[in-house]
């Protein structure tokens, strides 16, 4: 019969006359479990490293999956032209909402004016889908085209309508659709991202126009229609501000639906 081979001392924290006291089969065991708990240590291991990777590549994914997609300069054209169409189409439609669904059985499905245009849904959606180049070329080219003449604004065109006390707010599109359209490519497309953009060039585009209306009343004066910067200001910016943000309201959760649908 083969004599079988001692095991060697697990730990030097055992003496030699304790290790060779004890039983042969106890030192076989001991042995084997030492044996077993290096396997598991090596498959633990081994599940750790695996479980790195993994976590590397969910932040990979995470990470392309908030990347915005930007648009190409061929998209940027085509946005531009259709940011162009859009505002010039908009500044002739009156919004209009329609009664609660409570009422409809009553009443009847009716619809109500909200006292402004799509002008400027239309100017700030441009910015949403086509980013901040695309919204830029289309107010610029919009500017453009009414000051040579084009009846495209509110009351006609021509350069002499520089001194209209609310170009400024055509002024402030150029401004506003820019930086709606920058922010709007910030993140990838959310609610309340493309209502911050929205909100913001919104409120830029009121600025640019009261800072144009103050500036004007010092140089040339106001017409005589508007008697005070404060008349004007409520004319133009607190009078028509609660449907504009209606049409705002609306303008966002078209972006949204688009975005998603679209490419971000």
């Amino acid at each position: 019969m083969p004599k079988v081979q001692e095991p060697s001392k697990p730990n030097e924290n055992i003496s030699n006359y304790e290790w060779n006291i004890t039983p042969l089969s106890v030192k076989i065991l001991i042995e084997h479990l030492q044996q077993v708990l290096q396997q598991r240590e090596h498959k633990l291991s081994n599940l750790q490293a695996e479980n790195q990777w993994l976590r590397e590549q969910l932040n990979l994914q995470l990470e392309k999956s908030s990347q915005v997609v930007l648009p190409l300069v061929p998209e940027i054209l085509l946005w531009a032209m259709v940011g162009l169409i859009l505002t010039i189409g908009g500044t002739f439609v009156t919004a209009s909402t329609i009664s609660a669904p409570w009422l409809w059985n009553s009443e009847g499905i009716t619809t109500q004016s909200l006292g402004v245009s799509f002008q400027i849904g239309a100017v700030l959606l441009t910015g949403c889908l086509g980013g901040k180049n695309a919204a830029l070329l289309a107010q610029l080219a919009y500017l453009s085209l009414g000051l040579l003449g084009l009846p495209i604004f509110n009351r006609g065109g021509g350069w002499q309508y520089i001194l209209e006390p609310h170009f400024g707010y055509l002024l402030g599109f150029v401004v506003g659709a820019w930086i709606c359209g920058n922010l709007a490519f910030q993140k990838s497309a959310s609610i309340n991202g493309l209502m911050l953009s929205c909100i913001t060039g919104f409120l830029s585009i009121h600025l640019v126009g009261i800072v144009y209306l103050v500036t004007l009343s010092f140089v040339h004066g106001l017409p005589a229609k508007i008697g005070s910067i404060s008349q004007g200001i409520y004319l133009y910016s607190l009078a028509p501000f609660s449907g504009q943000l209606a049409v705002i309201c609306g303008t966002v959760a078209i972006a949204f639906c688009l975005r998603k649908l679209m490419f971000s």
